[in-house]
């Protein structure tokens, strides 16, 4: 079995994690195995460190009695092959296999845990050679990249359904390990949070978890740093032209409230039919320091005030510099479509962006308790 090359512990040092000692026990039979011995490791990056050695009796019979720092991921080696195993104290795990065809015959005793990470192994590493050698056939021939993307975009899209099959049928189980060596964190973080939260909930103790923790709150830190509209940051202040055309508005006198900005636009269907939502929930929360600033993308100054009329936006604060895409506001807040809002604090610190119905709702209720 192919090391995919991210197990186990390679985000940090040996010996950083505190030990929680465990005992035991990983026995069986490897028959035609070209080797004789197998070793209980774990992979740190660069190197394995090994916790235990068997020989292979003439049966191929083996057994283990292991002492080990944590529960945790570790590797039976046999050979260049590597088995995954899941162990916890008190473990006594049975590996029965055929040493020269380890992946298609391999059977454990004693632990289902290790047997889907093991099945799911196998689907992993033949999406990793396959990746591998469209990367290498482009190289080859670059004129194929267009054909060999379309074909690996549809392969891909398989590997991905497989491995979703396999966090619904593993919830909440150690084994969603493999599913995080698995996925990109920065692709997709709210899935990649999701996994690690069930890992969590039934492994918090493992040293590899831990560690998979401490990478993904680094890559989430760095992610919402980059990010300007991350909750807790402050919202840029602005100053625009309110529906006069002549007297101004700035974001910032309406501190001590809880604000949502809403850029929106006469033209823009999504926004208009989400208008009597925002209206309501208005009409709920104005008496309780809730406020709106109505942001607007027009660039027709008369089609702009009809629609404030036509779906009774009765908030006081539209502002506009009638440049439709190229509105200073909306440029400033990267605002790419619309409708688009942000909810503020009493600080002007962000809660959070693109609220709408009723996640607007819940988290108004959340803030103001009803």
């Amino acid at each position: 079995m192919k090391n995919l090359g991210i197990f186990f512990i390679a985000f940090l040092p040996f010996g950083f994690f505190a030990q929680n000692t465990i005992q035991a026990t990983v026995s069986g039979m490897f028959f035609n195995a070209n080797v004789d011995s197998v070793r209980i490791s774990q992979n740190f990056g660069t190197y394995y460190k090994d916790y235990g050695a068997a020989a292979l009796d003439k049966k191929g019979n083996f057994k283990l009695t292991l002492s080990l720092p944590n529960p945790d991921y570790y590797f039976l080696r046999v050979g260049s092959e590597n088995i995954h195993l899941v162990l916890k104290n008190n473990s006594d795990i049975k590996v029965y296999g055929d040493g020269s065809k380890l992946k298609e015959f391999c059977n454990f005793v004693g632990s289902d845990e290790s047997k889907a990470m093991n099945d799911f192994s196998h689907i992993a590493d033949k999406w990793a050679v396959k990746n591998d050698s469209a990367l290498n056939a482009i190289k080859l021939d670059p004129t194929r990249q267009q054909a060999i993307n379309d074909y690996m975009t549809q392969e891909f899209y398989k590997f991905n359904s497989e491995l979703q099959g396999f966090i619904g049928a593993n919830a909440n189980s150690p084994v969603l390990i493999l599913a995080l060596a698995n996925m990109n964190a920065e692709q997709d973080m709210a899935t990649y949070e999701n996994v690690l939260n069930q890992l969590n909930s039934v492994f918090k103790e493992s040293p590899t978890v831990q560690a998979f923790n401490t990478n993904f709150a680094q890559i989430k830190k760095r992610i919402e740093d980059a990010n300007f509209l991350a909750p807790g940051k402050i919202a840029p202040d602005f100053t625009e032209l309110k529906v006069d055309g002549k007297k101004s508005f700035t974001l910032s006198s309406l501190k001590g409230q809880i604000v949502l900005i809403d850029f929106w636009a006469s033209w823009c269907g999504p926004c208009r039919r989400e208008n009597p939502n925002v209206v309501q929930t208005y009409e709920k929360y104005k008496n309780d320091g809730f406020t709106i600033v109505s942001v607007s993308l027009d660039s027709d100054a008369q089609k702009w005030k009809n629609a404030i009329e036509q779906d009774h936006l009765s908030w006081p604060n539209h502002v506009s510099d009638l440049g439709g895409w190229n509105s200073k506001v909306a440029k400033q807040y990267q605002v790419s479509s619309v409708p688009f809002t942000v909810l503020i604090d009493r600080e002007g610190r962000v809660i959070k962006t693109n609220l709408r119905g009723p996640a607007l709702e819940e988290e108004l209720k959340r803030i103001f308790g009803h």
